[in-house]
């Protein structure tokens, strides 16, 4: 990636497809070329959430919502240490932001780190094209001298695909840290870092857990070194197919009987580590209102979602695993994806969405209560 940050507003930009599609508009954010897969979110709020959310790495996000920055950005909603997204894509950007809490434009914000964006794109267009073809690989040049459209179409088709990435060392904390519980510590939690955001060991500490977050290489022996009470495997992003160290550290707790929840990229894992296989879906899920039924009570709940892979999993039966048994426990009502599983012979489960709420909505934040109860019948 190379960029500037000066007078993008009206230099001209470029959206290049690998498959040859191409969309004009004005730079936004930093100037220069950047490269990654082409995913849409259909959130209409929390694109700040969005943007610092680790599971966007090496993406280039296009925002189906036409406005785009309205409530500017503030230094209390990254959900980590800073933008992951490759790229942005925007139609309308705003023009000057209305929120008391607001800092800084979203256009300073990008530019300021670096994020090559495009605005003035006919987004509708582009999320439709990526929905009858797939997710693919993009890029994004701007600047007052492009290259040609052949060889930017080149340099697109050059970069890496999704497919085999292995990105969470990538975004995941190098040094071990801990989170304190809110009042009385009830519980200590070993999470594994593949990508976390930060408001999930907050939604744990709310409920007197003490979280000790540690880095995606984390052994098994490390996990126990904390005597946690449970275990968590964060979000995060990249193929799970790569992953197997993350598979082969979540079989050791499995072993041990420890409770265990698993979020996104932790219910991939949890899947891999039962024996399940796991494919990438057409063009994802992304955005804060996904339909999701919890098949365990019936109820529909409305979801946060960034992933681009899915477990392979028998949504009409009981599975056998190494484990015991294992079902589907959530599933997608757009789609039928599986979107949770849970083991019925021991304290594990996990869902592939973000119950931390950030941003929006909360039906899922009993998932954490559910933990905490997963934790509590094992001490009693």
């Amino acid at each position: 990636m190379t960029t500037s940050t000066r007078g993008a507003a009206k230099v001209p930009a470029v959206l290049v497809l690998e498959d040859g599609r191409i969309f004009r508009g004005r730079a936004y954010g930093a100037v220069g070329e950047t490269f990654g897969e082409a995913v849409f979110s259909t959130g209409m709020t929390g694109y700040q959430e969005t943007l610092t959310d680790p599971s966007y790495h090496r993406q280039v996000v296009v925002m189906t919502a036409p406005h785009v920055g309205n409530t500017g950005v503030n230094d209390e909603d990254a959900e980590s240490r800073r933008i992951w997204v490759s790229g942005y894509v925007v139609r309308d950007p705003a023009r000057v932001p209305s929120s008391w809490r607001s800092r800084r434009t979203l256009d300073e914000e990008l530019a300021a780190q670096g994020v090559v964006g495009i605005s003035g794109v006919d987004t509708r267009a582009l999320t439709r094209h990526l929905r009858e073809r797939g997710a693919m690989r993009v890029g994004i040049f701007s600047g007052n001298a492009l290259p040609d459209e052949g060889t930017m179409l080149a340099e697109v088709r050059q970069a890496p695909e999704m497919n085999g990435a292995d990105l969470s060392a990538e975004v995941a904390t190098k040094e071990a840290y801990v989170v304190p519980a809110q009042g009385e510590k009830k519980f200590t939690v070993a999470a594994v870092d593949l990508g976390i955001k930060g408001m999930t060991p907050y939604r744990m500490a709310e409920r007197g857990i003490e979280v000790h977050v540690l880095p995606a290489t984390a052994t098994v022996d490390d996990v126990y070194a904390v005597d946690p009470d449970g275990v968590f495997f964060s979000n995060g992003p990249g193929d799970p197919a790569t992953a197997d160290h993350a598979v082969s550290v979540m079989r050791g707790v499995l072993e041990r009987g420890t409770p265990l929840f698993g979020i996104c990229f932790g219910n991939q894992i949890l899947g891999r580590a039962l024996g399940f296989g796991t494919y990438k879906l057409k063009y994802g899920h992304r955005g804060i209102n996904q339909p999701v039924q919890d098949r365990t009570t019936g109820k529909v709940e409305v979801t946060a979602h960034n992933h681009g892979f899915a477990v392979d999993a028998p949504l009409d039966k009981v599975s056998d695993t190494p484990f015991g048994r294992a079902e589907v426990s959530h599933v997608c009502l757009n789609d039928n994806v599986v979107e949770g599983l849970q083991l019925l012979d021991r304290p594990a489960f996990s869902v592939q969405y973000h119950p931390e709420a950030a941003a929006g909505p909360h039906d899922a934040a009993y998932l954490f209560d559910r933990f905490v109860s997963l934790m509590e019948g094992q001490r009693a």
